[in-house]
């Protein structure tokens, strides 16, 4: 493996990254300070009355509700812990933890850092930027996973074919990050924190949701179909970005690669070969009990109006979660790493250590949307952007308000970091809003568009939160990259994820295909 020198320019902007970072307060601050000025802007408007049409058509009158009477402060603190939040939207707190919970069992055994290695290992090296950009996308489902090894395991897997590790890094970072909306498991964290939020964005405000044919939707697959196309799309434009910009640029810049580097740390050893095979017999196992769950207790049937109910549908979280639970045990077994119940206990517990800041974000969060509703400043708020998008005319250009909120959303995603807590503050506003403006604009359109344009800038945005990491990843190889250089390496990735997975979104629009099941 060759020694090279970097050739990089050195231009680093961080005193101004510092600068930006310390201008934005964390989402938690920023839902404390939506709280209160809801509650300020309330007793401002109190007894306004305002007028939106129904489900029907017919005009629904509304009034804003003074949260700082004493009826209103009386209603935050007796709401405060159960309604507004442990029970908001039906336990969507508890459905999160969950998920994260069964992904976490499977993390902390191994298992999917195994399945990125052995991954890796086994593909043509003229097919590995496209290799690369589909195990990033694949892994977002565990977002550590990638990072921490995709990242590093592509790096040496470029410098040991003699080429700049920076390419093979930028191609998996593409995938990880800017891909990570998409995915071909179902029911990712990412599936129900905007899924479960968006069908009660909707209900809050009388929207029906359903999709444009008139059917209800699953919060869980209401993107199912979008986000598997949409993997195997990313995937060639990301392989043709690295193999097209990106390595005729980089392949002639110098690099270093560190003595204390070492690829035999990022390749299976015997013991985890043996895990992956006990893995195999769990995904057996599990296949088996999903197959007769889904055939017995759980099988469809009719209710008594004649409608079909599918239970197993309805707990999809529950499947994915135990499936994950019993693969990643299988394989912590065979490797040693679960040698006693106690060590499966503990990774459930680490998990949850994890999941911590979710719990303080919700609180606030979830606090926050039950005020909006329950006052009506939320609809208040609704109702002054379709006046306004009307007032302009765009009722009848619904591809333009698309583009429209994904061009906001991948705009704000530069300066405002966290996929939920932004979708906490659009969904509200941007799901009733654009609905009312054209009813061809589904609640599953608005999410789907808020979902493209908040992945594709991440890799381009200091505000991520692995940014920091990464960008230090890279400086092994380059020791003076800097911040602006990881943007210049990035930006291609950002451009052509934007464009084309906007192209996608659209032309489901336009065909009117269904978004998922």
């Amino acid at each position: 493996m060759s020694s090279r020198v970097s050739e990089f320019t050195g231009r680093n902007p961080r005193p101004f990254t510092k600068r930006v970072n310390r201008s934005i307060p964390d989402p938690v601050i920023i839902f404390i300070a939506l709280y209160l000025s809801c509650s300020v802007g309330s007793w401002a408007l109190s007894g306004f009355t305002f007028s939106t049409p129904g489900p029907g058509g017919e005009p629904v009158e509304h009034t804003i509700r003074n949260m700082l009477s004493d009826h209103g402060i009386r209603w935050m603190f007796e709401n405060l812990l159960l309604n507004n939040w442990l029970a908001f939207g039906e336990g969507v707190l508890g459905m999160t933890l969950i998920c994260l919970l069964g992904i976490g069992v499977a993390e902390e055994s191994g298992l999917l850092t195994a399945i990125i290695k052995r991954a890796s290992r086994r593909i043509n090296h003229r097919w590995l930027p496209i290799l690369l950009v589909f195990l990033g996308i694949i892994s977002s489902i565990a977002s550590d996973v990638g990072y921490l090894v995709l990242i590093p395991l592509a790096g040496l897997l470029y410098a040991g074919l003699e080429k700049n590790p920076l390419i093979g890094m930028g191609a998996a970072f593409a995938g990880v990050s800017a891909g990570c909306s998409a995915n071909f498991i179902p029911v990712t964290p990412a599936d129900v924190i905007i899924g479960v939020n968006t069908r009660l964005f909707a209900e809050n405000q009388a929207v029906p949701f359903v999709r444009s044919s008139g059917e209800h939707l699953n919060a869980f697959t209401m993107h199912y179909w979008f986000n598997c196309l949409s993997v195997l799309v990313l995937t060639l434009v990301g392989g043709l970005v690295t193999q097209l910009i990106l390595a005729p640029k980089y392949n002639r810049q110098k690099w270093i690669v560190p003595r204390s580097l070492s690829a035999k740390s990022f390749y299976p050893d015997p013991c985890e070969r043996e895990g992956m095979q006990w893995a195999l017999a769990g995904l057996i196992i599990s296949s088996g009990l999903l197959l007769w769950l889904i055939q017995r207790p759980l099988s469809g049937y009719y209710d008594v109006d004649g409608s079909l109910s599918r239970p197993w549908l309805n707990n999809l979280v529950l499947l994915t979660t135990l499936t994950f639970v019993i693969c990643g045990v299988c394989y912590g077994t065979g490797t040693g790493r679960f040698s006693r119940t106690a060590d499966i206990v503990n990774a459930m517990t680490r998990q949850m250590n994890v999941a911590g800041y979710i719990l303080v974000l919700t609180f606030f969060c979830y606090n926050f949307l039950s005020l909006l509703s329950y006052s009506g400043m939320g609809i208040w708020f609704s109702w002054i952007g379709v006046v306004f998008l009307k007032y302009l005319g765009l009722e009848t250009w619904p591809v333009l308000l698309i583009i429209g909120f994904i061009f906001i959303t991948a705009v704000i995603n530069l300066f405002v970091g966290g996929m939920s807590s932004k979708w906490m503050v659009f969904g509200p506003v941007f799901v009733p809003m654009l609905y009312q403006v054209n009813a061809d604009l589904t609640p599953d359109f608005v999410s789907a568009a808020y979902r493209v344009g908040d992945s594709s800038t991440n890799i381009v945005t200091p505000m991520m939160t692995y940014a920091g990491v990464i960008l230090a990843m890279m400086r092994k190889y380059c020791p003076s990259m800097g911040p602006g250089d990881m943007v210049s390496l990035m930006w291609p990735y950002a451009v052509a994820f934007l464009l084309v997975w906007s192209a996608l979104l659209i032309s489901f629009f336009v065909m009117e295909w269904p978004l998922g099941f």
